[in-house]
């Protein structure tokens, strides 16, 4: 993969990078997966009545049994964020009554990033253009499927370096790449005063 860089100004502005094949394979594989899984989440929320009679959505109100979806749709209130609500009846009526209202518009977010990456990577490799909602969207996914690869592997808030023969090493080089990826489309991002001289010399 090439470097991210911005072109363009005003509406016009587009984050631009180049993948190779196998890299758009490898990436729509993984948002794939992550879509199957949240969709799955969507399908599977329980219905009622006053969600049918107003239209809007509710969603689960017990947080995810699967690792992967858990670390995806954690949940909004934990005892150590509000030392004072402590007991855990009022932490679970609390927990299940924001995830209720909120998870499906969280997986509608979700999804609809999903999508946008899908919509844009080439399927042979090859350039990309993205507008900054776009690439905003791209970010929000990466970030999901990091999420995701990040539950598997175990990796917390520690430096984890495998042995070339483990057999994850190749997950974990998958995520590496993958937060590459996501902090260079950041920079892309954020340098809104780069000429485009700038980012040619970079390049």
């Amino acid at each position: 993969m090439r470097t991210w860089r911005r072109t363009g100004s005003g509406a016009d502005v587009r984050i631009c990078s180049n993948l190779e094949s196998y890299e758009c394979q490898l990436l729509a594989s993984m948002i794939e997966s992550i879509t199957e899984i949240l969709t799955e989440r969507i399908d599977s929320a329980p219905r009622d009545e006053l969600s049918a009679m107003t239209g809007i959505a509710t969603g689960h109100t017990t947080a995810p049994a699967d690792v992967t979806l858990g670390r995806l749709l954690p949940d909004f209130h934990r005892p150590d964020q509000e030392p004072e609500l402590t007991a855990a009846s009022l932490s679970s009526d609390l927990n299940g009554g924001l995830r209720s209202v909120n998870e499906p518009k969280i997986i509608d977010a979700k999804l609809e990033a999903a999508a946008t990456v899908l919509d844009t990577l080439p399927p042979g490799g090859g350039d990309i253009r993205l507008t900054e909602a776009e690439a905003d969207r791209w970010l929000a996914a990466l970030t999901d499927v990091r999420l995701a690869l990040g539950a598997m592997l175990g990796i917390d808030d520690q430096p984890m370096r495998l042995a070339p023969d483990h057999p994850q090493a190749a997950h974990r080089d998958v995520y590496d790449w993958l937060s590459v990826v996501q902090g260079l489309l950041v920079e892309a991002l954020m340098a809104d005063e780069w000429t485009q001289s700038e980012w040619d010399s970079v390049e």
